[in-house]
């Protein structure tokens, strides 16, 4: 799969390991070796900074989308290439999806979950058919795989769609694993019978 752009979904906090900042910088330093554009949501703060700076120090190109009510809370990066300003977080959602070729998560708090379970369920219904990878920094995403594994072992999805994501513990896996993917029909609902 052709990737000429990447959006990253992660905290606008550190969080409470250097790993996980240390993971951003290399993911952005990367991305800019590869002459992959970044495409996030345009703070300065937290990890989002941490990757930008990186891949704007390495010399890549970084996009931002940034709701209004958001720019001062999450001190937005005035040193990008391009930062669009949003009116809702819908709009920035969907135009980050259209500008990016796949998605990668970093560690991160509700909104990095909101953001990647929203494409993992556009992956699922077949609006879009890019990859999406974890960076399983320290074991972060363990347990949200866990649970995954849990709905399907429940009964509320599919294991096909497992293959919605790529996981790896580097970057390099990573992105070797969403150049690789190929998307696979797996039908969102269960038969009828165990509904």
């Amino acid at each position: 799969m052709k990737l000429e752009s990447l959006c990253l979904f992660c905290g606008s906090n550190r969080g409470g390991r250097p790993e996980y900042a240390d993971a951003a910088r290399q993911l952005g330093t990367t991305l800019a070796e590869q002459s992959l554009t970044l495409v996030y949501g345009a703070g300065r703060i937290g990890l989002m900074g941490v990757a930008a700076d990186a891949a704007l120090a390495a010399g890549g190109r970084v996009v931002g989308f940034i709701p209004e009510f958001l720019q001062a809370k999450e001190v937005a990066h005035l040193g990008l290439d391009e930062i669009h300003i949003t009116e809702t977080m819908h709009q920035r959602k969907a135009l980050m999806a259209e500008r990016a070729d796949g998605f990668i998560a970093l560690p991160g708090g509700l909104g990095t979950f909101d953001e990647l379970f929203e494409i993992l369920t556009w992956g699922q219904l077949s609006v879009h058919s890019k990859p999406v990878g974890l960076l399983n920094v320290a074991g972060f995403f363990d347990p949200l795989l866990a649970m995954v594994r849990h709905a399907v072992q429940e009964g509320f999805m599919r294991e096909e769609n497992l293959s919605l994501f790529v996981v790896a513990d580097n970057i390099d896996d990573l992105l070797a694993g969403m150049r690789a993917y190929q998307p696979r029909e797996a039908d969102k609902w269960l038969e009828l019978s165990r509904t």
